[in-house]
């Protein structure tokens, strides 16, 4: 599989990636040996760059993550995980409703210090059982997540001494790049006024739906030399789905104008005789800005079917037809599940 380099760093990562949020049950349970058959339909794929973090499953994600990778050559690929919340254990049976079925007996607590993060650099080592990360993603920052209020203590923790943990740990040498791995737009515009950034994970906001980063972020990356990675590519479902009923976009069911939308998108790739999803899929690496797309299942054959709508290339001319049909997203519902 081809690979794109990270921002103005030496890091080097496959144009599909893989995202480890249902390896910790989102939304339903992910017993180990699927885990482990999906992560190896991904490695049997081509794809060499994982994503993690401490939050999916509760640690369980990082315990799986780990385990599949530390029987890997040395040095074949390219590890993420993520900062913004430690765990603290709690009793069995406890475990809030994070729409993790079947999660580790945790809790999270939000830090996006100094400290923080280097402690929770130092529990992702722990629980992946590896002697490397890569990429470090600051986690669910911004207003989306924490409201006005309370982002801008989380803000200025990250902006006061968060920054300065990674700063150390990059010129250290123990990770190779770091980022934001956000639903939003407007957080990372904020962080990078003040920061240099290697790559931000930008889920659901610059796909062939919705176009959110594309007057400002992009820009901007350019600019500054970041790259991104694209996650949520099927805008929750949507785009791989189709406007079928009950179909999601955004975490929410899509709404009409959505679904109207959609369907005419559908139509277009009919015409040209391609699944929609491809288009999905093959939309974000178009910009060379952009160094991966990130793909995320528990099942195998999903995982394989996903690939299977990379090549062949759809043609260029396909994607000035999907124009009329493009939205900005509204800001997510308070129900929003945050991955």
């Amino acid at each position: 599989m081809k690979t794109r380099r990270i921002g103005r760093t030496k890091l080097e990562v496959t144009e599909i990636s893989y995202g480890a949020a249902p390896l910790g049950g989102l939304y339903r349970a992910c017993p180990r040996e699927q885990a482990m058959e999906t992560l190896q339909a991904a490695w049997n794929s081509g794809i060499r760059y994982f994503d993690v973090a401490p939050w999916y499953g509760l640690g369980l994600a990082e315990r799986r993550v780990g385990d599949f990778l530390r029987v890997q050559p040395d040095r074949s690929y390219v590890l993420s995980t993520k900062v913004g919340r430690l765990l603290r254990p709690v009793p069995t049976g406890t475990v809030p409703d994070y729409s993790y079925v079947d999660p580790l007996s945790f809790d999270a607590d939000y830090d996006y210090s100094y400290d923080g993060i280097m402690r929770s650099v130092e529990f992702s080592y722990a629980r992946l059982g590896l002697n490397r990360i890569d990429i470090l993603y600051v986690h669910d920052i911004g207003v989306y997540t924490h409201g006005a209020a309370k982002n801008a203590v989380y803000q200025k923790q990250l902006l006061d001494s968060g920054v300065k943990a990674l700063e150390e740990l990059k010129s250290s040498g123990a990770i190779s790049a770091f980022g934001l791995g956000v639903n939003e737009v407007p957080v990372c515009l904020d962080v990078m006024r003040h920061a240099d950034l290697d790559c931000i994970l930008l889920a659901g906001r610059y796909t062939l739906l919705d176009r959110s980063a594309v007057a400002e972020l992009l820009p901007l990356c350019r600019q500054k030399g970041t790259s991104l990675v694209i996650g949520g590519v099927f805008n929750s479902g949507i785009l791989a789905t189709g406007p079928v009923p009950g179909s999601h976009f955004d975490y929410m069911p899509a709404s009409e104008d959505v679904l109207a939308k959609v369907g005419a998108m559908e139509a277009i790739a009919k015409r040209h005789g391609a699944p929609l999803a491809a288009a999905a899929m093959q939309f974000p690496l178009r910009d060379p800005i952009v160094a991966s797309v990130l793909i995320g299942t528990a099942k195998p054959s999903s995982l394989t079917r996903n690939m299977e709508t990379v090549e062949p290339p759809l043609p260029d001319s396909i994607y000035g037809e999907f124009e009329p049909y493009t939205l900005v997203a509204p800001p997510l519902g308070a129900d929003a599940v945050r991955v």
